[in-house]
């Protein structure tokens, strides 16, 4: 019953917000940012709903999937801009900034995640520093380095980029290291390979240390992809709070991005359809 309910939610509000001739707003708005939408926030519908809605929307990727997803998102002609890899007990608080952790990190990279990921046709992989768990950020570095360089050949083979998130670690990631653009982009420097780069997302780093249009044009070169989120809360990108998404996407077109931006914040609007949809309006410059 409440899977049936589920699917006729999203059917209902599928053909309420898009328009039965196919993909609304790229189309008729032009626009120079390309789409893409994060999975995990829309966990109510189901993954081959959301492509029908991103593909409708104009929506090129669904993103942050497992490697046996992404089949789905090609049925769909649609891509991943930004393959998952939290699987095995790595992920966000246990990642390379750990010499244990690199053996296992390794093969799991290795054996499954970057032939995977290739093997789909997609390019971006993400990757996460770890907790420090009383580590220095110096000895962090080396860490990260050490391991990454280890497995970067692979990926190269493979053009797979390796991608590690910037996060928060005031509100929603305690105690993460790799949460300063400047360390993200010292390791990039230290790791020394065009398969390794940083995702900027600029919700997190609003919180963490603001500047945020400075920092792309700054940076850019580091940064493989981008993430969006209202300050605060991660919700709506809209006037309920403090960052000028335009100005942003402008900033980040005028560096030459030519990848995708991914939408990744949390509707607390009921009709999420219709935030997503606002969301990729606020965003077409």
């Amino acid at each position: 019953m409440a899977a049936g309910a589920a699917a006729m939610f999203s059917a209902d509000a599928i053909a309420q917000h898009i328009n039965e001739n196919g993909a609304i707003l790229n189309k008729q708005l032009g626009g120079n940012i390309r789409h893409s939408v994060s999975r995990w926030c829309y966990s109510n519908f189901s993954l081959e709903e959301l492509c029908i809605a991103a593909k409708r929307l104009g929506i090129e990727s669904v993103e942050l999937l497992n490697v046996e997803e992404l089949p789905v998102v090609k049925r769909h002609d649609l891509t991943c801009g930004m393959v998952s890899a939290i699987r095995g007990g790595f992920g966000i608080t246990r990642g390379w900034n750990k010499i244990e952790n690199h053996e296992g990190l390794i093969k799991l990279y290795a054996d499954l995640l970057i032939p995977e990921t290739a093997k789909a046709g997609m390019t971006n992989l993400i990757c996460f520093s770890g907790n420090r768990e009383g580590m220095s950020d110096e000895q962090g570095l080396k860490n990260c380095a050490i391991g990454l360089q280890k497995i970067i050949p692979l990926a190269e083979k493979h053009k797979v980029t390796l991608v590690m998130e910037l996060l928060n670690s005031k509100v929603d990631h305690k105690d993460y290291m790799c949460d300063r653009t400047a360390w993200g982009v010292e390791l990039c420097k230290m790791v020394g390979s065009e398969n390794f780069k940083l995702l900027y997302d600029i919700y997190h780093m609003q919180i963490m240390e603001g500047d945020i249009i400075r920092t792309i044009r700054e940076n850019y070169m580091y940064f493989a992809h981008y993430h969006t989120g209202g300050v605060p809360g991660r919700n709506e990108i809209d006037h309920t709070q403090e960052l000028n998404y335009p100005a942003i996407m402008r900033a980040i077109v005028e560096t030459g991005y030519k990848g995708l931006v991914g939408q990744e914040f949390i509707p607390k609007n009921p009709d999420k359809l219709l935030s997503l949809e606002q969301a990729i309006k606020i965003c077409t410059v």
